[in-house]
């Protein structure tokens, strides 16, 4: 309950309105278009919805699921609505993959075999949030028609999602200089040191 007072007076100063707690279920809204979020918007909706969705992801057991929040997040922030169903994004790297993707690059290269991005999505409907899958992309040596990607995901409620391997990879393709990965909106990406 301390965390979604914190989020309410986050979200009065930044413009979100988030609806108080109904017993025990905590209801993240979010008034007006969610595109005009300001930052402080943005992140008291994220915390909003943080803990639920750690909580739902790995229900089930998921190994990503279970350890991806100590991997290096790579941007501020989560992103406004982007890709994956027009959701608030946030991209976890782990270990193998931070130092090479927060470089953001373009041009001729490959992340390391082994380099795992988690990214989490948070969609809103009729101004209310809810939680979206956990995206994964697992870079192998034997997947030459993904450009080398293993695409996964995590429903809400910790299951594993049935997932098209070429749906993901006609999409990323679409990245073809940056080794078929999206990167977070400029202004909230993360560097590495």
């Amino acid at each position: 309950m301390k965390r979604t007072t914190m989020a309410a007076a986050a979200a009065l100063a930044g413009g979100l309105t988030l609806a108080a707690p109904l017993a025990a279920q905590e209801i993240c809204a979010v008034e007006g278009d969610y595109y005009d979020l300001d930052a402080a918007g943005v992140d008291a909706f994220y915390n909003c919805m943080s803990d639920r969705m750690v909580e739902g992801y790995t229900t089930e057991g998921n190994e990503i699921a279970a350890i991806y929040r100590d991997w290096t997040p790579t941007a501020t922030r989560a992103a406004v609505p982007g890709p994956h169903g027009d959701r608030f994004l946030l991209t976890f790297a782990n270990d193998i993959a931070a130092e090479q993707y927060l470089k953001f690059e373009e041009g001729d290269f490959e992340m390391p075999v082994g380099s795992v991005l988690a990214k989490e999505s948070i969609a809103v409907r009729d101004g209310t949030g809810r939680v979206g899958p956990l995206f994964i992309m697992t870079k192998v040596d034997d997947a030459p028609d993904n450009d080398n990607w293993l695409y996964s995901a995590v429903q809400p409620n910790g299951k594993d999602m049935k997932i098209s391997q070429s749906f993901c990879s006609d999409c990323h393709i679409g990245f073809d200089t940056q080794d078929s990965m999206g990167y977070p909106l400029e202004e909230v990406r993360l560097t590495a040191n």
